[in-house]
């Protein structure tokens, strides 16, 4: 009968060792703050007895730039696919159709749409100036 019950005890004693106090009186804290420092900032104060505040300077600024990664050179490797593709077009621009360019294929067709936009500019403009002269002083020359 007292076998049973000093097993209970003991499988218990752990549980009731948990649920109060250490020895000593200090309780784990209710509260930790961890803060980033820059600069001369100073660590704060904690709040209250059951507040732990952890500190720490990870460098010079939260938005600079690692020195290490500050002076790269963009290569060929960190251009975009975009640019790349405008870089081709750039390039090939003299052979493309509507070039206006003795080689490549359709390079008359772009020297007949350049004539046609000039034509065309060379047109509004003179429309402008019309538009532009007061009327009657055609009459006067």
């Amino acid at each position: 009968m007292i076998r049973p019950f000093l097993i209970a005890l003991l499988a218990a004693s752990p549980v009731l060792a948990q649920e109060g106090e250490s020895a000593d009186g200090s309780a784990p804290p209710q509260r930790v703050r961890s803060v980033l420092l820059y600069g001369e900032e100073s660590c704060p104060k904690p709040d209250g007895p059951d507040e732990v505040v952890i500190c720490a300077r990870p460098g010079d600024s939260p938005f600079r730039i690692p020195k290490a990664l500050r002076k790269t050179e963009p290569g060929p490797e960190g251009t975009s696919w975009v640019r790349r593709a405008e870089l081709v077009d750039e390039v090939n621009r003299a052979t493309l159709p509507g070039s206006c360019s003795p080689i490549g294929s359709y390079g008359q067709s772009g020297c007949t749409i350049r004539m046609l936009q000039q034509w065309k500019a060379e047109m509004k403009a003179k429309k402008d100036e019309e538009a532009a002269m007061p009327r009657g002083s055609e009459l006067d020359d």
